[in-house]
């Protein structure tokens, strides 16, 4: 892939509707996207079809037409509030082809186009009563279907552009929202219980839009008390969303609200069995609840499925999310999550092994483990992308020789499990008045970088060895550069020092992260900017400018050269290292990208949100593969396990939860903590995950229990959700308490050591 093809950066939005655009209501049933904005207002009575509109046989696939040819009444109704401004334009070439295309040139004088109302037909009758009865005798003449019209409302008799084009115009009697919903409400409590908890489901998603619909037409008090009355019965992890929505007063406060318009503008997503489906939809049916039904043909999106109803421990861990749960179809794209194979790379015996051997009087047996280790790496995963699938940087020299010391250390490596756990050496930053946000260890674990909120970064040294620059120009010129100590002799030891400050931020900065070569530094910083710094002179090299607000997070590619960011602006930015422009955009996520992550085979990216989800992106070519939802708060922490199959988040929740990134499902939820989670980390066999938290705990878990106990044959199932064990005791192995030092980051070492940092907190 040649590097100018990357200056174009993709803006993806898969799994979200642009506004106005409009999506099935239902899965189950096939959709035309073209006429579901026509069949909107139509309430099905065979008890076959599905909430979009459609009929169950498919029979009728053209737009519902009255007998004359001509759009139904709601839909003619558009058709003259769009006509009404095209002529307030003096677009009148428009106008023509308009009505021809519609239908409407036999009607001339059916309605007015001055904004005065439904006037009289052409003989057909057209005031709504002839309209319903067109549109009845259409319904009769197709076959297996019966359509059930809905009255009119008066408000449609008064067309208005910006009626039309509003996601909330008045749709009925603002003094019956309460009653609507509480019929609702009494319904769903007297079902049975089976049914009781998947139709729950519905008051938030109609609670929220019944009562933006009130503000939205200047019903204030009846808004007000429609709050007062209901808020309280909602599930309490959205207790945060309805604390923005109570400042929600006035019509004015709804421009420009950004979350207001993404919730206004995606679909809510509700899972639902179809027992429980078609429960509700005969209530909705015998009712006439036609504020209810419009609502969930405009705002929600119904995922039926066949089977069992879900219990409400299966639904409570899949809720939560801003805009609902996860469509089965979004996770079903192939991931390649399988590692890359590894080069080959042939590890000497040193000195220091040999002579072991011999004081011993042993044979030489680490040769034979390292030759295993190395041919363990030359069997392709079937599971792994390609190799040039993205293009990846070549290993210089130096990389190689890092990798041979990965692998003779990875020969010395502790074996973790529940009868073995970890060492865990904690890293406390006494007296960090500046505010410690972020910390990274390099791969080796010999370098240790803190950001702050001063905006500084420092890098100290976590071995005795001490941080060196590289000599000036001058200096460099008088050195023998075929020297075998080169290396050496380039570094000036005047400069020789613990630590590093690194000056550049305007702001605090929130990301920390090392290439893997250890020969630069990330930092991301609410300035806006992320920022590529030099271990060698400790200078600021590059400075990326792309997000337009804070960046929360960035991070480092295994392989180096490529790295991604996150921030305010809701979008996640891949990068190279010789770019000044974003090769990608992830965008998708409707609120602050907070962490991101690469996976181990740098083929994907992880996200996590404040919207509370979390998506995985494709490098390739920036789609969205991936869409957990499930957390109840904001995602503060990813973490790839070491084989690129799992992954683990953590929250302000206090939850754990484990994916299974092949199959896109939630397979554990592990509870414990106390507050938000800040740091997850895979042991390097991926035996145990360590997890850290704000309540100043370290837990340590049993990851290979909690995958292992998963059945394959759960995978498989059509429910798009399989049951979840409450086991989060038996897989804690340990809980360390600092003393008074909330765990800001976690990382082992290449011998399993578990390494933690914090600030030290005195209060």
């Amino acid at each position: 892939v040649r590097h100018d093809t990357y200056y174009a950066a993709h803006v993806m939005t898969p799994l979200l509707s642009a506004p106005g655009e409009k999506m099935a209501a239902v899965q189950d049933a096939p959709m035309e996207l073209d006429s579901e904005k026509e069949t909107k207002p139509e309430i099905l009575s065979d008890g076959t079809s599905n909430l979009s509109g459609n009929t169950a046989s498919g029979t009728l696939s053209s737009p519902p037409l009255t007998a004359g040819g001509a759009p139904k009444q709601e839909d003619q109704q558009t058709l003259i509030a769009v006509l009404q401004f095209l002529r307030r334009n003096k677009l009148t070439e428009s106008v023509d082809i308009l009505r021809r295309e519609a239908c409407l040139e036999d009607q001339e004088d059916s309605q007015t186009l001055d904004g005065s109302g439904g006037g009289k037909g052409d003989g057909d009758g057209g005031d709504a009563n002839s309209l319903l009865s067109r549109v009845s005798i259409a319904s009769a003449a197709a076959p297996q279907s019966t359509l059930t019209p809905i009255p009119v409302k008066s408000e449609y008799d008064q067309p208005d552009v910006s009626v039309v084009l509003s996601a909330y115009s008045q749709q009925g009697d603002p003094s019956l929202y309460q009653v609507y919903y509480t019929g609702l409400k009494n319904f769903i409590e007297s079902v049975l219980d089976c049914h009781r908890a998947e139709l729950s489901q519905l008051f938030y998603p109609l609670f929220v839009h019944m009562y933006l619909e009130l503000v939205y037409n200047n019903h204030e008090t009846k808004a007000k008390a429609f709050f007062e009355k209901f808020s309280g019965d909602q599930e309490c992890y959205y207790q945060d969303d309805l604390q923005i929505l109570c400042g929600l007063t006035k019509k004015e406060h709804l421009k420009g609200n950004e979350a207001l318009l993404d919730f206004r503008t995606s679909r809510f997503v509700l899972r639902i069995s179809r027992d429980s489906y078609q429960l509700l939809k005969r209530h909705l049916q015998e009712r006439h609840n036609n504020q209810i039904w419009n609502i969930i043909q405009e705002h929600l999106y119904i995922d039926i499925f066949d089977g069992m109803p879900r219990s409400k421990s299966q639904i409570d861990s899949m809720s939560g999310s801003f805009a609902g749960e996860t469509r089965r179809e979004v996770n079903k794209a192939k991931v390649f999550y399988g590692l890359l194979k590894e080069p080959e790379i042939e590890v000497p015996l040193d000195d220091e092994d040999d002579e072991a051997e011999n004081e011993e009087g042993k044979p030489k047996k680490k040769k034979t483990k390292k030759d295993s280790m190395g041919s363990k790496s030359k069997k392709q995963d079937p599971n792994a992308p390609q190799q040039n699938r993205i293009p990846l940087p070549e290993l210089k020299d130096s990389d190689k020789l890092d990798k041979i010391m990965y692998m003779k250390e990875s020969t010395k490596r502790i074996r973790l499990g529940p009868e073995n756990l970890p060492s865990i050496c904690f890293y406390s930053f006494l007296n960090a008045y500046q505010g410690l946000t972020a910390v990274d260890f390099t791969d080796d674990s010999s370098l240790l970088a803190g950001g702050f909120a001063d905006s500084t970064v420092r890098v100290w040294s976590a071995t005795p060895k001490k941080l060196r620059k590289v000599k000036s120009a001058a200096e460099l010129n008088l050195i023998d550069k075929e020297s075998d100590d080169v290396l050496e002799r380039i570094m000036d030891e005047k400069t020789a020092s613990e630590s590093k400050n690194l000056y550049g931020h305007s702001g605090p900065v929130y990301g920390v992260s090392f290439s893997p070569d250890r020969n630069y530094l990330l930092s991301s910083s609410e300035d806006g900017t992320v920022r590529l710094w030099s271990l060698q002179t400790f200078t600021c090299l590059v400075g990326y400018k792309g997000h337009n607000y804070p960046v929360w997070d960035t991070h480092f590619s295994p392989f180096g050269y490529y790295f991604v960011s996150g921030g305010h602006d809701r979008v996640a930015r891949l990068w190279a290292t010789d770019h000044y422009q974003p090769l990608r955009i992830f965008a998708g996520h409707l609120a602050d990208v907070t962490c991101t992550r690469f996976h181990p085979n740098s083929n994907y990216v992880v996200t996590g949100s404040t919207d509370r989800t979390i998506r995985l992106w494709d490098v390739l070519n920036g789609n969205c593969v991936r869409f957990f939802t499930g957390h109840k708060g904001p995602i503060h922490s990813l973490a790839f396990s070491p084989n690129g199959k799992f992954l683990a988040s953590g929250s302000t929740d206090g939850r754990v939860l484990l994916w299974d990134i092949g199959h896109g499902l939630m397979i554990g939820e592990l509870k414990g903590h106390t507050d938000t989670i800040y740091a997850l980390k895979f042991s390097r066999d991926g035996e145990i995950l360590a997890s850290g938290s704000m309540d100043n705990t370290v837990r340590l878990w049993d990851s290979m229990k909690a995958f292992d106990d998963m059945e394959t044959d759960d995978f498989t199932a059509a429910t798009g959700h399989i049951p979840l064990p409450d086991n989060s005791q038996e897989l804690l192995l340990g809980m360390y308490h600092s003393k008074s030092t909330p765990v800001t980051h976690l990382h082992f070492t290449r011998r399993n050591l578990l390494l933690a940092a914090g600030a030290y907190n005195s209060q």
